[in-house]
């Protein structure tokens, strides 16, 4: 349906509902990345974008050409520099409800497991961390540690992280229904805002969370308070029974990959 005429340019309703709908996806990547190094970028790339579309629309040749030039530099090295935020911002999009609505496959008798062992573990005053996989393959960290390949049990998680276990340091990976590998030693994140009361584990819980889209669960044998990671940042600190189960509920991925 044609609407009006912008100089030379037609525009129907085609066009307004697809100008309406890249600035809507512009301003949520632009969002999702603001007050960061790379929404500062792609707020350029954004004006180049423009820049290039009305010099190409007035018959520029020379500046549409030079432009044009600078934007596929920008993008390319967009994508190189802010890897990590990509990755998050893809991870982002993944975990949106209709996407976990499609690919979610929670089993309940795995995360009724680890919500019990996890209140036996603070109550005994034991640390752990645990590692739930989803999307994000975890191979090279499972390899560093001791496959186990066994069923998520509350006993087998109490036992793992018994201080008189060989394998309660580290953390343990599950997959599925199944712990993959215990002992695990996973990065510790490089943030300067952590605080510095915090020790190793809740250190090494945001490390996973930054580089991955995994779930982390701490137990501090400190405070005995279960705590929660997720997209590089504890969700929750001092968390309750009710409220893991709940968290875990809405937002566990079960994974098929490594």
């Amino acid at each position: 349906m044609h609407l009006f005429d912008l100089w030379f340019i037609r525009v129907t309703l085609i066009d307004i509902i697809d100008l309406i709908f890249v600035t809507w996806l512009f301003y949520k990547v632009y969002k999702y990345f603001h007050e960061t190094r790379a929404g500062q970028m792609l707020l350029g790339l954004v004006i180049l974008l423009i820049a290039s579309v009305l010099f190409n629309s007035i018959g520029l040749s020379a500046s549409s050409w030079v432009v044009n030039q600078f934007q596929t530099v920008w993008v390319v090295a967009f994508v190189i520099l802010f890897q990590p935020e990509i990755r998050r911002l893809l991870i982002y999009v993944g975990q949106t409800g209709f996407f976990r609505r499609i690919f979610q496959i929670g089993s309940s008798r795995t995360i009724e497991a680890i919500v019990e062992a996890s209140v036996q573990l603070t109550n005994n005053k034991w640390g752990a961390l645990i590692v739930i996989q989803r999307e994000t393959g975890l191979r090279s960290y499972k390899e560093a540690g001791t496959e186990l390949k066994a069923e998520v049990t509350a006993p087998l998680l109490l036992s793992i992280f018994n201080p008189g276990s060989p394998l309660h340091d580290g953390s343990v990976i599950i997959n599925n229904d199944i712990i993959d590998a215990a002992a695990c030693i996973l990065p510790l994140t490089e943030s300067t805002m952590v605080d510095p009361g915090m020790g190793t584990r809740h250190r090494a819980a945001l490390g996973i969370s930054e580089e991955t889209d995994s779930i982390v669960i701490v137990i501090s044998e400190e405070t005995s308070k279960i705590s929660l990671a997720e997209n590089g940042r504890f969700i929750n600190i001092g968390m309750d029974e009710m409220d893991l189960r709940r968290y875990l509920n809405e937002r566990m991925f079960i994974s098929s990959g490594d």
